[in-house]
Order: C-alpha cells, then sequence, then structure tokens
C-alpha cells in the first residue's frame, strides 16, 4: 500500500460546524487479515481531526450514544463511561481517570470537499453473489 492511500470515508459538508461523527470501519492488515476501527470525526470550522474512538482509561468507545462525543460545553471530546476530556487538537486527557494520557489520532484530509482517511488500508465495498442481478 502506498503511504499516500486515502480513502474518502464521508462529505466535509455532512458533518456540521463544531460537531463530531463516529464511522466504523474494516481494515486489511499487511497480511491479509481484517480488522475493525471505529474513528470519531470531529469538524472545527475548516478543520477536521480524526482519532481512534476508544478511551485510554479502560478501551470503551467515547460516545455514550450513538455520535454523541463532545462535553455539554461542546469543546471537548468526553468519554460516556467516566466523565473523561479531552483537548480537541490534541487529544490529550485533561480531566478524569486517563488525565495525561492521548487518545490515538488518526491522519484525516480533506480532498475535493470530501473527508479522507490516510494510511491505512480499508476494505472496500464488493458486491456480493446474492446482490448481482440474475438474468
Amino acid at each position: 500500500m502506498s503511504p499516500n492511500t486515502v480513502y474518502a470515508i464521508c462529505r466535509f459538508a455532512d458533518i456540521p460546524n463544531r460537531r463530531a461523527t463516529g464511522f466504523h470501519l474494516m481494515t486489511v492488515n499487511e497480511d491479509g487479515s481484517r480488522r475493525s476501527l471505529s474513528i470519531v470525526v470531529v469538524r472545527w470550522g475548516k478543520k477536521v481531526l480524526g482519532y481512534v474512538n476508544e478511551c485510554p482509561h479502560n478501551r470503551v468507545n467515547l460516545d455514550w450514544e450513538r455520535n454523541e462525543f463532545l462535553d455539554p460545553y461542546g469543546v471537548r471530546l468526553m468519554c460516556g463511561k467516566h466523565g473523561s476530556t479531552f483537548e480537541l487538537g490534541t487529544g490529550r486527557c485533561v480531566e478524569g481517570p486517563c488525565k495525561g494520557r492521548d487518545l490515538r489520532p488518526v491522519a484525516l484530509t480533506v480532498l475535493d470537499g470530501d473527508i479522507c482517511i490516510v494510511g491505512v488500508r480499508l476494505v472496500e465495498d464488493e458486491p456480493s453473489p446474492e446482490s448481482e442481478a440474475h438474468v
């Protein structure tokens, strides 16, 4: 895989400003095995930030309800299980049981209006035999 490989995961306009959205992706490892990858994408103005959706305290997903990632003030990511809060720009935990630890960043870029993930190989959708038309 080329380090410059990118995969579009959604349109930039699909995530409202100052909001976060979760995505469940399937990656392909070097040996061909597959692994699930849950990420959170934050849009802040024209900037997008991405992190693995996993609290460093106990490895649970951050969102306590689907796509509910931000604290009540809407300025930090928050773990719904123990209330740890994380700086948006750095992923650093600033409050809670994992204070001082970091979320794992995910490389993202915006190309032609799409938010794209960089540096991983994703399983691409392949039509299943059942979905092909039979004549």
